[in-house]
């Protein structure tokens, strides 16, 4: 069972300067994965941080496309945030599909010189979705950006 949410996630924000966050996520499940969209724009936003989004279809495909921007020539990110709503169904496909992008995103966060944040909601019904956008779980967009910035400021803390 999930808990409440992290209520002292949004204590001690570092402030930064010259961050910026690429943001990608799916077409699938739009209502949820633009409300974490949303909710991590937000916090961004409030903490004067710069972000791009980009949307892929489905959460097979998250790892490939951070890679491919992070390779990109000109493009620069202090981190990325992966966006998704698996939403279990009556197939296999769903476990899948939860393992691909933890072991993809996993994977970034052992290979890229920047941070991947799993901002990935695997849940057993659209209702548990909604509970993790502002419900009685919090809002996973907006952790998802603080954990984000805090990442930044680890990285920055010990290579700058």
């Amino acid at each position: 069972m999930a808990s409440k949410g992290n209520t002292a996630l949004d204590k001690g924000i570092p402030q930064l300067t010259d961050a910026f966050v690429v943001i990608v996520k799916t077409e699938w499940n739009a209502r949820i994965t633009d409300e974490l969209e949303a909710g991590c724009k937000r916090m961004l936003e409030m903490n004067r941080i710069a972000s791009e989004t980009y949307i892929v279809p489905g959460a097979f495909e998250i790892p490939f496309a951070i890679k491919t921007i992070y390779s990109a020539p000109g493009k620069t990110s202090n981190a990325f945030v992966a966006f998704a709503a698996v939403i279990k169904g009556d197939t296999p496909h769903f476990d899948y599909v939860c393992k691909g992008i933890t072991d993809g995103i996993t994977q970034l966060n052992l290979t890229l010189d920047v941070p991947t944040i799993f901002g990935v909601l695997t849940v057993n019904n659209e209702e548990q979705a909604l509970e993790r956008i502002g419900g009685v779980h919090g809002h996973k967009g907006e952790e998802a950006a603080i954990t984000a910035i805090k990442m930044i400021a680890f990285y920055r803390g010990l290579y700058q």
